[in-house]
């Protein structure tokens, strides 16, 4: 009764799917795994990677105890439990334990510091699993004592062996059945499964079970695959490592005026399920920060489609969204003014309370009234006591170009001395 995807668990590093960088021959894992020379690691990846299995590889090769905990549901308390039994096997067979924690990132900063006592004396071996970075969510400590290994998506090649696998195993998979799937129904839940081993299986389950009801014989066509795998969403974890992996290339990809790319990763977050309100939020900010005033049409466009978007919504807001990232991607760029706020900010904090130059200052009187607005460009507007600054430096893109040209004039201008009497 247990799901296929837990049936299917490989059982020897050969039957292990996909993570050649780490598991194939020669590799360091693969032969810390074979000599049984185990240490405490860290295994960072998308679900259905194979991260648990891996664990248990790792235990069984050393013949090591193996103890599982989920931190979405475990405890301190869990944890003394684990240690008393670790220390319990240690002292009776001289044998070592593996603790095994899923989802370490969701364990406080204070609980993963309770596993450092143990893993000093070698009570534990630690091995956590998490789908977030582990340099943002696991304890320093912890990572000085652990090594972390990187997992990857399977393959669509990796994702189809391992369903025909699943399809003529008889001990553990579907074998008995004498069930036979077209290919394109193969293809279609390798692709739905977005690299997830357990995602594949789980369709493939599915599919099973709805064949087996039908007359005519166990066969899943392309039809049935589609139903199965129908309304499947690719991996997005809103506030999670992707989510903002995601956003950063989409930014990027914008900075790089490379619109294919960043039309990609904008519609990989709508796919997803991410807010296309917080997406209009960032890609006003790009608006501001990349281009800024090399093409200042492009605050504008980006303002109207958040507008569009907040009238009439998804899908079709969407697309004036879409709109907007293509047309910053192809404008031309420049942080000029994003740099020059960011130097202001510096000085504004260092120098202090500078006093505002007279000629500045709200007082009307004839003498002032009567400066024209080019001899007020010839005085000194910043506030004595700070050095000269030009913040502004604009780039050679767009409108900046006539903008740095009128610039220079005028700075030239301030440079030349004045004329005396004759």
């Amino acid at each position: 009764m247990h799901p296929l995807a837990d049936r299917m668990r490989p059982r020897t590093l050969d039957e292990f799917m996909g993570q050649i960088q780490l598991l194939g021959l020669g590799k360091p894992l693969r032969a810390a795994i074979e000599l049984g020379s185990i240490h405490s690691l860290i295994l960072w990846g998308p679900p259905g990677t194979g991260k648990t299995t891996l664990a248990k590889l790792v235990a069984q090769a050393s013949g090591a105890q193996f103890i599982g905990l989920s931190a979405v549901m475990a405890g301190v308390k869990d944890v003394r439990a684990a240690v008393e039994r670790a220390q319990t096997e240690r002292a009776s067979s001289g044998r070592a334990t593996v603790l095994f924690l899923d989802e370490v990132h969701r364990f406080s900063k204070s609980q993963q510091d309770t596993f450092l006592p143990y893993l000093e004396d070698g009570t534990l071996i630690f091995i956590g699993a998490t789908t977030e970075n582990p340099s943002f969510e696991v304890v320093s400590a912890l990572l000085s004592r652990a090594r972390v290994y990187m997992l990857k998506s399977l393959s669509l090649q990796d994702l189809q062996c391992l369903l025909n696998r699943a399809l003529m195993d008889i001990e553990r998979g579907l074998g008995s059945r004498n069930m036979t799937i077209a290919p394109e129904a193969l293809a279609v839940f390798a692709q739905a499964a977005d690299g997830d081993a357990r995602r594949a299986l789980n369709m493939l389950e599915i599919a099973a079970e709805l064949v087996s009801t039908e007359e005519g014989g166990a066969h899943i066509s392309l039809a049935i695959a589609q139903e199965v795998s129908a309304g499947g969403t690719r991996r997005f974890d809103k506030g999670g490592n992707q989510f903002y992996d995601q956003i950063s290339a989409l930014h990027k990809s914008v900075r790089a005026s490379d619109p294919d790319a960043a039309l990609y990763w904008f519609t990989r977050m709508i796919d997803g399920g991410c807010d296309p309100s917080y997406l209009a939020r960032r890609v006003a900010r790009m608006a501001v920060e990349d281009i800024a005033l090399a093409d200042p049409r492009g605050l504008q466009i980006t303002m109207d489609a958040w507008a569009a978007y907040d009238r009439i919504g998804s899908p079709e807001g969407d697309l004036a969204l879409a709109n907007a990232v293509v047309y910053l991607a192809c404008a031309p760029k420049s942080t000029a003014v994003y740099l020059g706020y960011k130097e202001t900010l510096a000085d504004v904090a260092h120098f202090g309370t500078l006093e505002v130059p007279q000629h500045l200052r709200n007082i009307q009187t004839e003498k002032l009234e009567s400066h024209t607005p080019s001899e007020f460009s010839r005085l000194r507007n910043l506030p004595e006591g700070l050095p000269d600054r030009h913040y502004y430096r604009p780039v050679e893109q767009g409108l900046e170009i006539k903008m740095g040209e009128a610039l220079a004039r005028r700075r030239n201008t301030l440079a030349r001395p004045k004329a005396g009497p004759q």
